[in-house]
């Protein structure tokens, strides 16, 4: 896509849901940019995050939001099966938006997605907020820095601990519970994109799949091994029952090894980064870790100014739907490997038009 400079000045944003929050707080962070409006199909819910967040007016549907004046960026924060039709409009509209993941249920729906924004030449980026983190930017610094030398493996133990009972979800975000993919498609995916940025890019994958909680729709636990280009390794081994060790669960959400051939990187569930030197001690290392009462350390704010300043710039940001279309190839190949009980390689997978809902025992 050919970049052009824009400015962010005003941005609407489309969702009032208990994740907004995090955006909305990202968006009055960042100096020059206006909230110009916030959206729900609950009038109310919209009126209270433009007042505590400072919008200019609240609109109860996406066409009076459309309808606004010099809207410079759109902020999609909506359940999954309503982005197809919010990202069409916006790029019809020639609006330059940010949704959260996936951006389109169906792989083929995200590929059109895609070749729509760049006919119109709109910028589309996915809201994938983890890379941005403040543990993964630092271990990412490290990596080119040259401290583990070449990277062997990656390993995560994902334990959020906010999936166990009857009432699993319902105080936060209610639909996770019918939902027919659950810990890959909404959680694991972040992991994807993780260890790519990390590790590099992913050539297989294998996974197994399974359901604990009888009250959740999906799959709620599982674990995925990954190959790499680089021939390294990675395994995300995945239950949102059971917690780790950390003051709050939902801040690293697990633990994570990263082993090179110089040493060990390991991060603990209070954002704590230690480093181990082959055959040596285990240190702790400083760093700035982000808020603490922000999600992720503050990674919201964190890719909402990245973007912005891109735009400014007229540079290629991270995460646009071409570049994450990977990831949900990705995806559909862990699905597809659960299902079939193999190995598969990437590069000679084709998603299914239908996604697979995983068979779970």
């Amino acid at each position: 896509m050919r970049q052009i400079a824009r400015s962010v000045r005003r941005v609407a944003v489309i969702g009032a849901g208990y994740f907004s929050q995090f955006h909305l707080h990202g968006w009055q962070s960042i100096p020059g940019v206006e909230i110009a409006a916030v959206c729900d199909a609950d009038l109310e819910k919209a009126k209270t995050c433009a007042q505590l967040f400072g919008a200019t007016q609240a609109v109860s549907c996406a066409a009076e939001l459309f309808a606004l004046p010099d809207i410079s960026l759109l902020d999609i924060i909506t359940p999954p099966a309503s982005h197809a039709e919010l990202v069409s409009q916006a790029m019809n509209l020639g609006i330059p938006t940010i949704c959260q993941k996936p951006f389109a249920v169906r792989y083929s729906h995200a590929v059109a997605l895609t070749e729509l924004a760049e006919n119109r030449n709109v910028p589309l980026i996915v809201h994938e907020n983890f890379r941005f983190m403040p543990w993964y930017r630092e271990m990412r610094k490290l990596i080119d820095q040259g401290l583990l030398g070449k990277i062997h493996s990656v390993a995560f133990r994902l334990r959020p601990g906010d999936g166990q009972g009857a009432d699993a979800y319902l105080n936060r975000q209610p639909y996770f519970q019918k939902l027919s993919r659950f810990l890959v498609a909404e959680t694991a995916v972040h992991f994807i994109d993780t260890f790519r940025y990390l590790c590099g890019e992913v050539t297989s994958v294998y996974a197994h799949l399974r359901r604990i909680n009888p009250v959740i729709a999906g799959e709620d636990a599982g674990f995925i091994h990954f190959e790499f280009e680089n021939r390294s390794t990675g395994s995300l081994d995945g239950n949102r029952l059971n917690d780790h060790v950390a003051d709050n669960p939902r801040r690293t959400m697990g633990e994570m090894w990263l082993e090179g051939e110089l040493g060990t990187l390991r991060l603990d569930g209070n954002a704590q980064l230690y480093f181990k030197p082959h055959h040596g001690t285990e240190k702790l290392l400083a760093y700035e870790r982000g808020s603490e009462l922000q999600f992720g350390g503050g990674a919201c704010a964190a890719l909402q100014q990245h973007v912005v300043n891109s735009l400014r710039d007229g540079l290629q940001p991270e995460n646009t739907a071409r570049a994450y279309l990977r990831n949900l190839h990705i995806q559909e190949a862990v699905y597809a490997s659960h299902a079939q009980e193999r190995r598969i390689e990437i590069d000679s997978f084709t998603p299914p038009e239908i996604p697979l809902n995983p068979v779970l025992h």
